[in-house]
């Protein structure tokens, strides 16, 4: 009982963060609003403006910011547990690069809808196994080799990225460099990241005892009667999919994935019954307000959500690689 009660001790104050979140997301903008005033029409009142501003503007792209958000920073806490590297994320190693090719190059032959999905998720894909095969040198897969191998892979999608943009339309260019950078300003609510999120954690968190054990070492798990090489692939394709999802949803937006486990283990550890959804929670409540700053900062003009994060994510990005100084 103790220890359920400590695992739950940090949810109530992540709960309300995320609440708090909500609301500056909802209230600040070229509209503010008041708390009452929000109050008042999230109960089904207020005058139209302040009812279309909240209602078919800002609580769409706070529910898809939140969704994004909480997959990347799945995603980037199953790759830090599988390379046991705080420096993985999927951004970093090229899944987003592979799935940003991915959705660029159906959008380059006029696909749309689950099209532009399928060619995120087998961009995404399509990076994890280039990255796994080309690491695997004579003496087998490492941590390092695999860390370095996805950059040198990111570099490459950065690559054809920068490809597929010379091919597009004039009149297509700035709204693709733009989404690539991160844009949540036309999802219409995040469904498909919404229940992605949900299945992930639902089905992640029954694995975190294993992936408590993996963390410490392939041997160690494998000693306690783990089968790590399942558990691995299951881990590949979970991120793989989930970044792809965030990817379509609204581009590739770094960091998140990297910075997001690292907040939640300083303030309640490396356990992942509770790392698993308090770094969703706290993913989602993160690129909600990095959103936020975005649209209202340089306002009227909107800036794209990846260069938030990303002024955010490098600082601590540094920090990482120097106390990781010495043998990685």
């Amino acid at each position: 009982m103790q220890q359920r009660a400590a695992l739950l001790a940090w949810l109530p104050a992540l709960l309300a963060l995320v609440l708090v979140a909500f609301g500056v997301s909802l209230a600040v903008g070229s509209t503010s609003l008041s708390w009452h005033e929000l109050w008042t029409v999230l109960t089904g009142g207020g005058d139209d403006l302040s009812r279309t501003v909240v209602m078919e503007l800002r609580l769409p792209r706070a529910l898809s910011a939140f969704a994004v958000g909480g997959l990347l920073a799945l995603a980037g806490t199953l790759m830090q547990v599988l390379l046991r590297n705080p420096l993985a994320d999927p951004y970093i190693l090229g899944v987003s690069g592979g799935a940003a090719v991915g959705a660029l190059g159906a959008f380059l032959l006029g696909l749309a809808g689950l099209w532009v999905n399928g060619g995120a998720f087998a961009g995404a894909l399509l990076s994890t196994l280039l990255v796994f095969a080309l690491a695997h040198g004579r003496g087998g897969w490492t941590p390092t080799r695999l860390l370095l191998t996805g950059i040198a892979v990111a570099a490459g999608w950065g690559a054809a990225i920068s490809l597929l943009l010379v091919m597009g339309s004039d009149a297509s260019l700035h709204s693709m460099i733009f989404w690539l950078m991160g844009d949540f300003s036309y999802q219409p609510g995040g469904r498909l990241a919404l229940a992605m999120l949900a299945l992930g954690l639902a089905v992640c968190w029954p694995f975190a005892r294993q992936l408590n054990v993996l963390a410490r070492g392939e041997t160690l798990a494998e000693a306690l009667g783990i089968a790590v090489r399942p558990l691995s692939l299951a881990i590949y394709t979970g991120a793989s999919l989930f970044t792809a999802v965030a990817v379509t949803e609204a581009g590739a937006i770094g960091f998140v994935g990297l910075v997001v486990p690292h907040m939640f283990r300083m303030l309640a550890g490396g356990d992942h019954r509770r790392l698993l959804p308090g770094a969703v929670l706290l993913g989602g409540c993160l690129l909600m307000l990095a959103d936020t700053l975005a649209r209202t900062v340089a306002a009227p003009r909107q800036l794209p959500v990846g260069v938030v994060t990303a002024a955010l994510g490098v600082p601590l990005f540094l920090y990482l690689l120097n106390r990781a100084r010495g043998p990685l």
